[in-house]
């Protein structure tokens, strides 16, 4: 999985926005506010990567439970998914 180009994170107010960028932000209908685990999440998704390896990253960067982790993580890409951001295995972001 990876985030797709047309999509950039930018820090507007002390608040991390995901915002479409050139032919996408006539297309995309919104903005998706993100935390400090969603931004952590958003600078892995950079490079193609599994579920898994995103699970672990975060298990390592933060003290939480890894069934919490886990929920977080798929919500997380949940959104992505829905808002046509993530590009690549889909299957994977079950």
């Amino acid at each position: 999985m990876k985030v797709g180009k047309e999509f950039v994170l930018r820090e507007i107010a002390g608040d991390y926005i995901i915002i479409p960028t050139g032919k996408m932000a006539l297309q995309f209908n919104g903005l998706i506010t993100v935390n400090e685990v969603g931004v952590f999440l958003w600078n892995l998704l950079q490079e193609d990567i599994t579920k898994e390896e995103l699970l672990q990253r975060v298990l390592r960067e933060y003290e939480v439970d890894e069934t919490v982790a886990r929920e977080d993580i798929q919500e997380f890409l949940d959104k992505l998914i829905q808002g046509g951001i993530l590009a690549g295995e889909q299957e994977d972001a079950e």
